[in-house]
């Protein structure tokens, strides 16, 4: 057993498989308590079974460390209320927070339904908000605690077919600055990353002339990499790292930038519509982005 963890209770959502399921056992391995959460639903959404969660747990146990399975469904209040309750009884307390539960249902926008755009709103985002929230008064209570809400370069970049993911981890990546801003003063610090793994998620994309090179180069990538620098952010050794975004992409930790202002124009009599047209669009035009993919930014492999 390490200890960068030790004595700390941390919950870990969507934790039955994949990247989740890699942080918990590494959490406990470096000496958290860790509750392990999962619906145990399908890529969409769909279904519950506990067993994944619990087979999690049973790895941790076997090799010595402290779990518990719960699945409560992150997307409903009630349910995330009682996630951080669980931990509470259990444990006697929650230093972290590790948002990871999302859900995929990939389809180009002119086709995607109403409930393909509801579902992964509800999980990938409305369930980080439940969960956060849910702990957030014991952690301003013990002024204390440590969010890492999981993001996408789906949003932070853009993809094709991803209107909705896209979309929802584009807001995780401002609910975490926003909660980083609101729970300073409690010593509460929340980051937000951006895994690149192959998971069950990634394997539903459809195998597209337009995505090939993107799925070639995520099945390189395994989900046990994101596990250590995401247990390094809710360490007391990160103390001192809050609203910022970060990914790791195999053996790489990235820091992105963040929005801001990077060109302007001004006119002293107000703009119009035609001198919007004929003077401001072309002094910004050169500062536009590009309509850029994931894959397109980062096109080098990683290693």
């Amino acid at each position: 057993m390490a200890d960068v963890l030790k004595g700390k209770v941390v919950i870990v959502t969507g934790a039955g498989r994949g990247v989740g399921a890699e942080i918990a056992k590494l959490a406990a391995k470096e000496g958290a308590k860790v509750v392990v959460n999962d619906l145990g639903g399908s890529e969409g959404g769909e279904g519950q079974d506990i067993g994944p969660a619990q087979q999690v747990v049973a790895q941790i146990r076997a090799a010595g460390g402290e779990a518990i399975a719960n699945g409560a469904n992150v997307a409903s209040w009630d349910d995330a209320k009682q996630l951080v309750a669980a931990a509470l009884e259990t444990f006697g307390d929650v230093d972290a927070v590790i948002n990871n539960a999302g859900i995929l249902r990939d389809v180009m926008f002119h086709k995607m339904s109403e409930s393909d755009w509801d579902l992964v709103a509800a999980v990938n985002l409305k369930g980080c908000f439940n969960v956060a929230r849910a702990a957030a008064p014991h952690f301003k209570e013990k002024q204390k605690g440590a969010f890492v809400h999981m993001t996408s370069t789906s949003g932070l970049i853009g993809n094709f077919g991803q209107v909705n993911y896209g979309a929802s981890k584009m807001g995780v990546a401002g609910l975490s600055k926003c909660i980083a801003l609101d729970m300073a003063k409690f010593g509460v610090r929340s980051n937000a990353l951006a895994p690149f793994a192959w998971t069950r998620l990634v394997g539903t994309i459809p195998a597209t002339p337009e995505n090939a090179a993107r799925l070639e180069v995520a099945q390189k990538m395994t989900p046990d990499k994101i596990a250590p620098f995401t247990v390094a952010l809710v360490s007391d050794a990160a103390k001192d790292v809050s609203g910022q975004i970060f990914g790791v992409r195999r053996n790489e930790i990235i820091l992105f930038s963040q929005p801001r202002p990077i060109r302007t124009v001004h006119t002293a009599e107000g703009w119009t519509p035609e001198t919007c047209i004929s003077t401001a669009l072309p002094a910004l035009r050169g500062s536009f982005f590009k309509l850029d993919r994931s894959n397109e930014v980062f096109t080098w492999d990683p290693v």
